[in-house]
């Protein structure tokens, strides 16, 4: 199981070189105020004087600090080399420079520190990777965090607190991590800042390790002991003493081998009996031990992770594409692709089909059937069309000569007026397929051709030529659809069988009508015999509905004539002139009002000629509503939707496919080379992490 620790080691390595940090391996993180000893614990760990000393925030970077143990005599052979019997230390950055001056290495901490993060005592959770490699070390991974502060001292910014704060967080959440509190024996413990954070991450201890320090420092006549043996605060995976070296020590030039014996020496003379379970060695014992069981703990959950993610990153990968070689057949197999992706979004066979809402065909189905049918059914045969118009249209037919039957003229203006009415909701129809076809478009963009997003330039250009082509289609169609309802205008079928058919059926409704009508009205005697009769004493040409029609009825002025009254054709206060031979005439006719029909009850003839030019039009417009209903789709589609598929990927080639736009349309975007070449160091770091784990033996963790 010593195993396990390189291991994850190796993994660090792996992943460092990307710059990522997708993987939570199980490691260490130091935890602790500022003046705690934190530095003099990982100090003695290691054995040697290597990390920054000072006031204030001095570690103000994450160090990620390896321990590797060698032995004495394969110290040559070791794969980071070395010379025989010495220790050494190498940073990630400085790639194969080795330190064999731990001096030089405390420099170099420093230097790095402020490169990222200034000389203002900012922070930075970018972290600095160490390896030490040493006869003297167990194999540990620790991380060294920023002290816990409280007060901005100096030029620290005012949020020190909680940016030192959330970066020990960030590293403490991680499951896979184990928290190595560190608290000084001369404070209170229930006043502890490491175990407090340590606390809201880890409430019930389970991956907490508590540290005292400084037990040489504490008051007369005081002692550690209850703390130690876990009386004040109890932590699950225990709590471990030891003795720094003070300032002066450090100002003499004390070693660290001299200070651990001298700890040994305090732990015997002060804590006989806990003295085995305390001090340096018996930390780093520990902190070993726990490591390797967590590892083990952690392995397959980090093997699975490991493996889902080089899976997502092969498909992210994929989807970039490979980087252009052959620019003619990449050129022609994109706009094939394009092409065909947009033809099946049409026929709805496209492999990228929305299934939220309706898109591509389905859409021009509903506007066709649904949006541009209930647009037709919702005109209304007679709207805008009133009694008065008709009226008017059938005395104007009529010309000076009064009407003994309903022109059959006035019908087919009126009629014509009101197939009028279906031009603009069918060219509307046209627009609302020209837009969706439009929408295709930017559908193809996004989900099925995503190897358009690495050439941006050859993405607009498509975009151009289809919109171009779109552009040019539709006024052809609108000329079919204003052909198709001035083909209605042209000729009005009165032959057409099912308006011949409803002709029969209304004129059979009208005479049944007609004949109750009569038989529920009494037998009318006119006023005028005289007038009512003919020279034989017969009625006129027309029966009652003429006598009717010349019967007078009082109109709002009281003016009427034998079809209709107009407004304004005698001036008021005028009689009429009687109809004798020589009567004078007793008022003027003023030619320059315009006549106006007044409004006024119908009669009997001309209610009758409404109803039949109400319901001739009626009829016929519902026979020329269902033909443009037919129509308008099918020449849409033949014009707009099927020219278009069939005209596409030839005009695609032919507008783009051309020697001297390839190098400017197969440029990709800055940023995608880059990111293909982060997924590509991703996907060789996780497949070798995989590796790594796959030489573990099941022998290994037991």
């Amino acid at each position: 199981m010593e195993a396990l620790i390189p291991v994850i080691n190796k993994l660090q390595d792996v992943f460092n070189t990307v710059g990522a940090d997708i993987i939570q391996l199980p490691q260490i993180a130091v935890v602790g105020t500022q003046s705690s000893g934190k530095s003099s614990v990982l100090e003695s760990l290691v054995g040697r004087d290597l990390l920054p000393r000072g006031t204030g925030v001095v570690t103000r970077r994450p160090l990620i600090l390896q321990l590797v143990h060698v032995e004495p005599g394969d110290a040559r052979k070791h794969e980071d080399g070395g010379r025989e019997g010495e220790e050494w230390g190498k940073f990630l950055h400085t790639k194969n420079q080795i330190f064999s001056d731990f001096d030089e290495i405390r420099q170099e901490i420093e230097n790095e520190t402020e490169r990222i993060s200034g000389t203002n005592k900012g922070i930075s959770d970018d972290p600095i990777h160490l390896k030490i490699f040493s006869p003297h070390v167990v194999n540990l991974t620790l991380v060294d965090l920023p002290g816990i502060t409280k007060v901005p001292v100096g030029d620290q910014p005012n949020d020190i607190e909680v940016q030192i704060k959330d970066l020990i967080l960030k590293h403490i959440s991680n499951p896979n991590c184990i928290i190595l509190a560190v608290s000084a024996a001369n404070t209170d413990m229930a006043t502890s800042e490491a175990l407090k954070v340590a606390r809201e991450v880890d409430p019930d201890g389970r991956r907490t390790l508590a540290v005292v320090t400084k037990l040489d420092l504490m008051d007369a006549g005081t002692d550690a002991m209850d703390v130690l043996m876990g009386r004040v605060i109890p932590v699950k995976l225990g709590l471990i003493g030891v003795v720094n070296r003070s300032q002066l020590d450090i100002n003499n030039k004390k070693s660290v081998a001299d200070a651990i014996r001298d700890e040994h020496a305090f732990l015997q003379k002060k804590y006989p009996s806990l003295a085995s379970r305390n001090g340096t060695k018996y930390l780093a014992r520990t902190l070993n031990r726990l490591l390797m069981h967590h590892i083990r703990d952690c392995l397959p959950e980090l093997k699975a992770r490991i493996n889902v993610l080089a899976s997502q990153y092969q498909s992210l990968l994929s989807s970039y594409g490979e980087p252009v070689e052959d620019q003619s057949s990449t050129l022609l197999q994109l706009i094939t692709k394009f092409a065909a992706e947009y033809c099946n979004t049409i026929e709805g066979t496209a492999k990228y089909i929305e299934t939220a809402e309706l898109c591509g065909g389905a859409r021009i189905c509903y506007i066709f059937h649904e949006t541009f049918g209930r647009t037709l059914e919702s005109v209304d045969p007679l709207g805008g069309l009133g009694t008065i118009d008709i009226l008017t249209a059938i005395r104007n037919a009529t010309g000076p000569r009064p009407s003994l039957f309903v022109p059959e003229i006035s019908f087919e203006l009126l009629v014509k007026k009101q197939v009028k009415r279906l031009e603009e909701p069918s060219l509307r129809c046209v627009e609302l397929v020209h837009e969706e076809m439009q929408r295709i478009i930017q559908h193809c963009s996004n989900y099925s051709t995503q190897e358009l997003q690495r050439f941006p330039k050859l993405h607009e250009a498509i975009v151009e030529v289809v919109t171009s082509l779109l552009r040019k289609r539709l006024p052809v169609t609108n000329d079919m659809v204003h052909n198709l309802v001035a083909i209605e205008l042209a000729y009005i079928n009165t032959k057409h069988p099912d308006f011949a058919d409803a002709c029969g059926i209304m004129n059979n409704n009208i005479e049944e009508e007609r004949r109750n009508r009569m038989r529920e009205l009494p037998s009318a005697v006119p006023r005028d015999k005289s007038a009512g009769r003919g020279p034989a004493g017969e009625p006129p040409a027309g029966g009652a509905d003429m006598e009717g029609a010349k019967a007078p009825s009082a109109g709002p002025q009281g003016e009427q004539d034998g079809t209709g009254n107009w407004r304004g054709m005698l001036k008021k206060g005028d009689e009429a002139p009687s109809s004798g031979p020589g009567s004078p005439l007793r008022g003027a006719v003023n030619l320059l009002d315009v006549p106006v029909p007044a409004a006024r009850k119908l009669s009997s003839r001309e209610q009758r000629d409404c109803e039949v030019i109400e319901r001739l039009i009626k009829s016929y417009f519902l026979i020329v509503r269902k033909n443009i209903q037919d129509s308008v789709p099918k020449a849409v589609m033949h014009f707009l939707v099927n020219h278009v598929k069939d005209s596409l990927q030839s005009e695609l080639v032919g507008q783009l496919y051309k020697l001297g736009l390839l190098n400017e349309l197969l440029t990709e975007s800055e940023d995608m080379a880059q990111r293909r070449k982060e997924a590509a160091d991703m996907l060789q770091a996780l497949q070798k992490a995989s590796q790594v784990i796959a030489e573990i033996r099941e022998t290994h963790l037991w």
